[in-house]
């Protein structure tokens, strides 16, 4: 049966998810990604190839070299990616999404010039330098510093699971810009390359998502020009309303379609298993426990691409849809983990098995219920933003 519901029936959708499923069948075989999760390693190589299909310029407009923003488009790249490897699905956020969006969408004329076309060619990846020590999901509370010097601002602080710093080429920081003004009205945001003197990257060891390198990263007196200040100098104080627009509700499609893509990946080898593995004479397939559990599997996969797809469309049309990305979120991640570990409980010993790549999924899919706000804040946000207003 297939598990792409009508939705997905738009040509150039389902065209270049075909062209997406061929670049993965040959250019990242299983047994490469099972390597690249065992070294902690990030193939470069392969987001160059990636880069060849053109994928990279989805958010990008055509102006700037690439094809226009489409976020059904780039989520269903995300999706078909997961599948395989985060060490590459992660990588491929941070050049367009993490990059492309956010220079799109809070960039001035100039700094899209600068940035976009190198976005749309794979040449630029940037990393998020939002969360610190001791913030988490507050970030209006950062403590990191931006100040300015004449026309040079520089940067001191600390960031928390700065995911890829190490490989990237600009941290997008969010930072303290003015220690008098009132909450939300005193922070901005800068792009500071990673190649700038000051910068300390420290690896921090994560259960899962290897290849993706998530850091500790130190600013020390980092200095760069006031032209890297996202937005330009109009934006001074603005960092909060450029993080909290539609690029932050697209970064949970990002995380809901990460999980989808592991889901699928762990429902199919799980079901694959179940038709191989004999017991008391026949496959388990055969069993109604585990007939049932697989079919739950096929259920929650479906709604959670229709969620994520209904969703998208409110994000493509750039529409404030805070609730339903911050539910498509919230579901689709917790649906996906529970699909993971009945996965694991199908393939049984060998679901825990360092051989198998279910026990891959099972510590990548962990980590998507908390990265790009936790199903606590998700819960949160969809309560407050609502519920009626007298």
């Amino acid at each position: 049966m297939s598990m792409t519901p009508a939705a997905d029936a738009d040509d150039a959708l389902a065209e270049l998810r075909s062209v997406v499923q061929q670049f993965v069948s040959t250019v990242m075989p299983r047994e490469e990604a099972s390597r690249w999760d065992r070294e902690n390693y990030y193939p470069r190589e392969v987001l160059d190839r990636l880069a060849s299909l053109g994928v990279m310029g989805l958010t990008v407009p055509e102006a700037y070299g690439g094809s226009g923003r489409n976020i059904r488009l780039t989520l269903m790249v995300i999706e078909e990616l997961s599948k395989r490897s985060m060490a590459v699905a992660i990588p491929y956020i941070m050049a367009s999404c993490y990059a492309g969006m956010t220079v799109t969408d809070c960039g001035t004329e100039e700094q899209k010039r600068r940035w976009l076309p190198d976005v749309a060619a794979g040449k630029m990846l940037f990393a998020y330098g939002w969360t610190e020590p001791e913030i988490g999901g507050d970030l209006a509370n950062v403590r990191t510093t931006i100040t300015r010097e004449g026309d040079t601002l520089v940067i001191n602080g600390a960031k928390r699971f700065c995911t890829g710093a190490d490989f990237s080429d600009a941290i997008y920081v969010l930072g303290r810009s003015d220690a008098e003004a009132p909450k939300y009205r005193n922070l901005s945001t800068v792009v500071v390359p990673t190649s700038s003197e000051g910068i300390t990257i420290t690896a921090i060891d994560t259960m899962g998502l290897k290849g993706t390198h998530t850091s500790d990263v130190i600013f020390d007196d980092v200095r760069v020009p006031i032209g890297n200040l996202m937005g330009g100098e109009d934006a001074w104080n603005r960092g909060w309303e450029l993080i909290t627009g539609v690029g932050l509700d697209i970064e949970k499609l990002e995380v809901a379609a990460m999980s989808l893509g592991i889901a699928q990946a762990a429902y199919a080898d799980a079901h694959d298993y179940s038709r191989q593995r004999e017991q008391f004479g026949v496959s388990i397939e055969n069993h109604q426990s585990i007939a049932h559990m697989l079919a739950d599997m096929q259920v929650g996969l479906y709604a959670g691409r229709l969620v994520l797809d209904d969703a998208a469309r409110l994000a493509d049309a750039q529409t404030r849809s805070g609730v339903e990305t911050s539910m498509a979120k919230l579901f689709t991640t917790e649906t996906a983990k529970t699909i993971v570990l009945d996965a694991q409980t199908v393939m049984g010993a060998y679901g825990y098995a360092k051989d198998f790549d279910c026990e891959r999924y099972v510590r990548d899919i962990l980590a998507m219920p908390i990265i790009g706000g936790s199903s606590a804040i998700q819960r949160n946000n969809i309560h407050k933003w609502s519920r009626p207003r007298g």
